[in-house]
């Protein structure tokens, strides 16, 4: 069985931490996002995983080389020399993914952050025989968002109806399909979107059926989604009784911690932290909804919140980071400094205080 995730651009929205390396490979809950998806669906017996990609295909492919020996699975990429949208990929990929046998191939959108239930999917796809499926998850507010009206009962999608302005639904497009290889003849080689110009008219056919995710699902393309999205992921640990969790009289809620990272005495670690590999966390460090990346170093008495600290970076003693601050690699903040949303790329180290939201080139 074979998967395409669907790779694209530049990661603008993760900036700056996707100037240091391509969005997939930015580390979420200690992992890079796309091995999240590519480790889900080698559990369901994916053999082949293709990427679709427009932006540094190598250093991707040299970094998942690993992963391929360990998991023991194909990935390739197939790079687009212009945006091609979200279905124009699965054009472009179209010898990599048919092989003759007839069988359905998953597309992931590499923002999606779930639970993966890609087994019932399977399932779901066989019994209802139609030509596509795809998850969907329930919102709050469907109307920022594309909803998918579909029957109760047996899940067929009837329409489309973007950004609805009375209700009609709250389920939308969760961004994991299950498509026949038949699919992929609907689609031209050119710029073109999956969910407005090739799903409604499968729909149209009564061809296509969505199944509603359980568990949860998040977006997790820009940071604050990206924060949440730790917080149901780790959520989630919990409910499995996950023994990757961290325990303590230090830790509070679900926190997870790399075993080499190195956390001092008297800290308060949590809710909703991820401590990276290699980490030193001193003495005295209060820690809470945060993601701290490899190679961090965390001085005494340091209070960070809402807060990603990209790879190889240094907090001050006594310095307070907080509102949604992001690091990029190898930032260093002077002891005793605050930061209120401050956005600092790489390679930069930041003596005075950051009083609001603000850029530091």
């Amino acid at each position: 069985m074979k998967a395409l995730i669907l790779v694209g651009g530049f990661g603008t929205r993760l900036r700056p931490l996707t100037l240091s390396m391509p969005k997939p490979l930015v580390d979420f809950a200690n992992k890079p996002m796309i091995l999240h998806q590519v480790e889900a669906l080698k559990a369901v017996g994916v053999t082949e995983v293709v990427l679709a990609i427009n932006y540094q295909p190598e250093v991707m492919l040299n970094f998942l080389q690993e992963f391929e020996e360990k998991l023991d699975l194909k990935i390739t990429c197939s790079q687009e020399t212009e945006p091609l949208g979200t279905a124009g990929p699965l054009a472009l990929a179209r010898d990599k993914l048919i092989d003759g046998s007839g069988e359905p191939f998953f597309v992931l959108n590499s923002d999606v952050i779930s639970e993966y239930p890609l087994k019932e999917m399977i399932e779901f796809h066989k019994g209802h025989g139609g030509e596509a499926s795809i998850m969907v998850t329930k919102v709050d507010e469907p109307s920022k968002y594309g909803v998918v009206v579909m029957e109760e009962a047996t899940g067929k999608v009837e329409k489309f109806v973007e950004k609805p302005q009375r209700f009609v639904g709250n389920k939308i497009n969760a961004g994991i399909y299950l498509l026949n290889p038949s699919v992929i003849d609907r689609i031209e080689l050119r710029p073109t979107s999956i969910e407005k110009e090739v799903f409604p008219k499968i729909a149209a056919e009564n061809k296509l059926y969505a199944m509603v995710l359980p568990g949860f699902w998040m977006d997790i393309g820009q940071p604050k989604d990206y924060i949440t999205g730790l917080r149901l992921y780790l959520d989630s640990l919990r409910r499995k009784s996950s023994p990757k969790l961290a325990a303590g009289s230090h830790i509070i809620g679900n926190v997870l911690v790399d075993e080499s990272a190195v956390i001092g005495d008297g800290c308060l670690i949590g809710p909703d932290v991820a401590i990276g590999p290699g980490c030193i966390i001193e003495s005295g460090v209060r820690l809470s909804h945060c993601t701290i990346m490899r190679g961090v170093r965390i001085k005494k008495h340091a209070c960070i919140s809402n807060s990603i600290i990209g790879w190889h970076s240094t907090v001050g003693r006594w310095a307070r980071v907080e509102n949604m601050t992001i690091l990029g690699e190898d930032v260093h903040l002077v002891d005793e400094v605050y930061s209120n949303g401050g956005i600092v790329l790489p390679h930069k180290e930041i003596k005075t205080s950051i009083l609001k939201p603000d850029i530091f080139m």
